[in-house]
């Protein structure tokens, strides 16, 4: 735990000093794209004097995209890197191309991947402030004192976040600083993944001649890019469809609550067209992309997709299938990442939050009719998000399949606070004994 509380925090250092030279990249290393953008910051001293700030917008800095570029992944399965040297070749192209664009160089990176088996935690601490005024140290002290769960051998903290402070009997406090009390209480989100898929990616970054100022999870910032500031204050969730895994997110009162993946997306769709109607993956792709659909009329019987192949046998090469057939290869697959999804939001207790909106994010939530099919699977108000308009963004980047690199601009910009943001005393630092607590939120708010 304390190897870990330091390295965020070398992070977070690491982004004030890109802030501070006034560019910064940021990566969305995904199973299907890899995006980059370069983002220059105002360098006003203001908004790097709020840095330190507690809350939603704590440390606000006006941005601007730069460079922007995004080349085919290679070597990432299920959101996690799988071939090192390919991953590696892929993010020196889309690196490059962006700072080709921005011309400028740039040294260091915050990124952000999805999968990696995230699995979530709802902490709370309580500490004794005697009557006094709260100081930064006494919510270092009442971090330190969240009873800790063992989350297992093998897994790393991703994201530790206090989502809200309670002082005697007044609780749903942003900031509690300057707030007189007698006992100050803290509910905190924590968000563990595999280890080895973090070290991966710091390894592969830091072969590309770049250093990590920051990592991410893509269910998280997608939810930032996409969930307007109401759904974020009253209780929505965010379904990133990528390529090779879907995430979940759930956010309320602005922060996120939880966090789960299914390694399920749209490759797999795209691989079982490629299956059922016997033609190459990248001709399955464009099909797709194309002729996609998840509802079938008595149009599409008579819509007819040529196939095109290079097998070399011309009957073969030139096929024709209906619409509908296609709709029948698709809708099966997307029918089980929705009911995977319904399953994680049932166990999150979702169902307790007072808005139960669903936003679908992600490049494949782009296939027509996804929204009726999602609403009747997952029994609630559906609506497809689009990523929100960071300054500079190229009219290329603004669909739903660039929330996550769009989110991270955000998550730059203004980073919510983490537990390491403060001076948490060493000696407590995984010093409890812990209790997993999967639907925390329903006693707490």
């Amino acid at each position: 735990m304390t190897d870990l509380y330091e390295t965020q925090r070398a992070m977070r250092a690491m982004r004030k000093a890109a802030m501070q030279r006034g560019v910064i990249a940021l990566l969305d290393i995904g199973t299907f794209k890899i995006a980059c953008l370069v983002l220059r910051f105002d360098g006003s001293d203001e908004g790097l004097r709020d840095a330190e700030s507690l809350g939603p917008l704590a440390g606000q800095a006006s941005v601007r995209v730069i460079g922007a570029a995004t080349t085919r992944s290679r070597g990432v399965r299920f959101g996690e890197i799988d071939a090192m040297a390919e991953t590696e070749r892929a993010i020196r192209t889309a690196v490059q191309a962006a700072q080709k664009m921005a011309n400028t160089r740039v040294d260091h990176v915050i990124a952000c991947f999805s999968g990696a088996s995230p699995r979530s935690y709802g902490l709370a601490g309580e500490v004794e402030i005697g009557g006094a005024h709260v100081t930064e140290a006494d919510v270092g002290r009442v971090l330190a004192a969240c009873d800790m769960p063992n989350i297992g051998a093998g897994r790393e903290v991703l994201h530790a976040q206090p989502v809200n402070f309670a002082i005697d009997h007044r609780t749903g406090l942003a900031d509690p600083r300057g707030h007189v009390g007698e006992r100050l209480a803290a509910d905190m989100h924590m968000l563990t993944v595999d280890d080895a898929a973090i070290q991966n990616l710091i390894y592969c970054i830091r072969r590309c001649d770049l250093e990590l100022a920051g990592i991410a999870s893509s269910a998280y910032v997608a939810g930032i890019s996409s969930l307007v500031e109401d759904e974020q204050e009253l209780g929505s969730a965010c379904v990133d469809m990528g390529g090779g895994a879907t995430g979940v997110s759930i956010f309320m009162k602005k922060h996120m609550i939880f966090a789960d993946a299914v390694r399920l997306g749209g490759d797999h769709v795209t691989r079982d067209i490629a299956a059922g109607l016997q033609v190459p993956v990248t001709v399955a792709e464009r099909i797709k992309t194309f002729h996609g659909g998840v509802h079938a009329t008595g149009m599409d019987d008579r819509e007819m997709i040529e196939l095109e192949g290079d097998s070399g046998d011309w009957e073969k090469d030139r096929r024709q299938v209906s619409r509908t057939e296609l709709i029948g290869i698709m809708r099966p697959r997307v029918e089980e990442i929705l009911e995977e999804v319904r399953a994680i939001l049932d166990a999150a207790g979702f169902e307790h939050l007072p808005a139960q909106q669903i936003v679908l994010t992600g490049g494949a939530s782009l296939i027509p009719g996804l929204d009726g099919l999602a609403a009747r699977i997952l029994g609630q108000n559906v609506r497809l998000g689009r990523p929100l308009r960071v300054q500079g963004l190229p009219q290329a980047a603004t669909g739903a399949g660039f929330s996550a690199v769009v989110g991270l601009a955000c998550f730059a910009a203004r980073p919510q606070d983490e537990w390491w943001d403060f001076e948490v005393p060493q000696d407590r630092l995984g010093g409890r004994s812990f209790k997993r607590a999967i639907r925390w939120f329903r006693e707490n708010w």
